[in-house]
């Protein structure tokens, strides 16, 4: 695999996982914020409702930082010292 095709697969798994971390942060972290603040526009809320919002967008960000490392697993190690070819010179 050419360096170019690994970084294009570390921008598309970085991609993914900030894409994880905004849908945690806007869907589960702001409104729980919000509601124990007071500062949530909808004061009729259910905490039913509150949580199944919350739990949806959580399992969200946790099925796209899956993707992300799964994406990420496609990159092959590069060689380590010891398992070069050994030089015709000893």
């Amino acid at each position: 695999m050419s360096l170019i095709s690994d970084e294009r697969i570390k921008l598309s798994a970085a991609y993914l996982n900030t894409a994880a971390g905004g849908l945690f942060t806007a869907g589960a972290v702001a409104p729980l914020v919000a509601t124990v603040f007071g500062v949530s526009g909808r004061s009729n809320l259910s905490a039913l409702t509150l949580s199944e919002g919350i739990a949806i967008f959580f399992l969200a960000s946790i099925a796209l930082h899956g993707c992300a490392r799964i994406i990420r697993g496609r990159l092959q190690p590069w060689p380590t010292f010891r398992s070069w070819p050994s030089s015709s010179r000893r």
